[in-house]
């Protein structure tokens, strides 16, 4: 087979931290002469990077790696990758192997250096299992896997230290390692070169960065000397711990020139006592001091949140508290979830798991309740102008622009296709439930 007429499909996942990983095993099997391709037909090599944090996530995955045994039927040459958090639970390879003995290779999260190996073993037909139980240090391998894009996501650390009882994150992706500054601006300003114009900084808790370097440097640091990049137009960040959301944080972002207005802070849950059984090491209070810092610093801040419902032991009392909570912080937009178990977790084994029916009727009157805030919000928008990063054609017209404003709100526009990937002034005309129309005023 030639090394040129290669190609590989890659499908990502879960987070960001997941698509940006899978961006990553995309460049590295390049660096083995595959080239990228959405088409599953004529493709040599499939990788699927995985998720875990969810039971349906974990389905939806097994599904497509399903799918796949009967592409490898019809395509007996193809490779199939099966990486990342769901390979990394502790006891999951072998079950995973005996469901899908098809798949050719299997990696953990922490493999990702060694995957350009595993790919040419495949390649001599051997079939690799690969799961490290412990991470090596924040690694630097790809760093411009995602070169050329208007947009692109750039890990600062990896692994979480916190230990949520619900969360299965640290079990797989180890504990934290922030990434060397001078790494990070140097992959950020090769990227710039290559046309990208907003990056988005990830963490699983970003707000702790550079606590295990031995230097004198925190994440507000890192923001200030981001925010300095030439040709960078905008800096966002993924996600923010609220017990580490500190007053410099909020100060840094205040005053940056290019640091975008918008905080991703989730809460998870409005009861104290459900907080403490969730380990988040905050109280409803504290949380809601940090909201009101926020508005006091920065009066139009768009704020996202997490919320999870179910909860093992969540009375009615305790989820009227989360509605509580929404209602006094008016969020922009929130990621809503039920309760699902993850396997060696303390969550799992706790008693008073709530019925599924319940969490359900829980999670419907939450998303209202959310939705009716997300449109009032986008209502308060309209008839004001807003700076918008232009990200070209609207994929449901494209006839018509779509971009988002600094506070991550998606805006559709009428406008020419050449001003992508700059930024223009649009006057919001009508708020829709998660969209906002509006019109340019002028180029910015």
């Amino acid at each position: 087979m030639s090394t040129n007429n290669k190609k590989v499909v890659t499908l990502a996942y879960g987070c960001q931290m997941s698509e940006r990983d899978a961006d990553t095993l995309t460049e590295i099997s390049a660096q083995e002469g595959y080239t990228r391709t959405d088409d599953l037909e004529n493709a040599d090599l499939v990788i699927i990077n995985t998720c875990c944090v969810r039971e349906s996530a974990e389905n939806k995955i097994l599904g497509k790696i399903g799918e796949l045994k009967k592409l490898k039927e019809r395509n007996p040459h193809l490779k199939i990758a099966v990486s990342g958090c769901m390979v990394q639970q502790p006891g999951a390879l072998e079950r995973l192997q005996h469901r899908a003995p098809h798949v050719d290779i299997w990696a953990g999260t922490h493999n990702l250096p060694e995957f350009g190996r595993l790919i040419r073993l495949a390649e001599d037909n051997q079939k690799v299992a690969e799961v490290w139980k412990e991470p090596g240090p924040a690694f630097e391998a790809t760093p411009l896997a995602e070169k050329g894009k208007l947009k692109a996501n750039v890990n600062i650390s990896y692994g979480c230290n916190n230990f949520c009882t619900y969360c299965i994150v640290p079990h797989v992706r180890g504990r934290e390692r922030s990434r060397k500054p001078e790494d990070i601006i140097r992959e950020i300003q090769e990227l710039v070169a290559s046309g990208c114009k907003e990056i988005t900084l990830l963490g699983q808790n970003v707000n702790s960065y550079g606590h295990d370097l031995n230097i004198s440097y925190d994440f507000a640091n890192l923001l200030k000397q981001v925010d300095e990049i030439p040709g960078l137009l905008r800096v966002r960040f993924l996600t923010s711990h609220p017990k580490d959301l500190s007053d410099q944080l909020i100060e840094t972002v205040a005053a940056g020139q290019h640091l975008c207005e918008h905080f991703h802070l989730p809460i998870q849950a409005g009861s104290n006592e459900i907080l403490r059984h969730m380990n988040r090491k905050y109280t409803r209070e504290y949380y809601l001091d940090r909201i009101a810092k926020i508005r006091e610093i920065i009066p139009d801040a768009s704020l996202t949140t997490d919320l999870i419902v179910g909860f093992p032991g969540e009375t009615e009392v305790d989820f009227e508290q989360t509605l509580d909570i929404i209602s006094r912080v008016h969020y922009s937009q929130a990621f809503t979830f039920i309760y699902s178990k993850r396997s060696g977790t303390p969550a799992a084994v706790m008693t008073d798991q709530i019925p599924l029916d319940v969490k359900k009727r829980r999670l419907q009157y939450l998303m209202n309740h959310q939705n009716a805030q997300s449109l009032e919000w986008r209502k308060a928008m309209v008839g004001k102008i807003y700076e918008v990063l232009v990200e070209g054609p609207s994929k449901s017209n494209p006839d018509r622009l779509t971009g988002r404003t600094r506070g991550n709100e998606l805006v559709v526009f009428p406008g020419d296709p050449k001003l992508k990937g700059t930024l223009v002034k649009v006057r919001m005309r009508e708020a829709r439930s998660w969209t906002l129309l509006g019109e340019i005023l002028s180029e910015h």
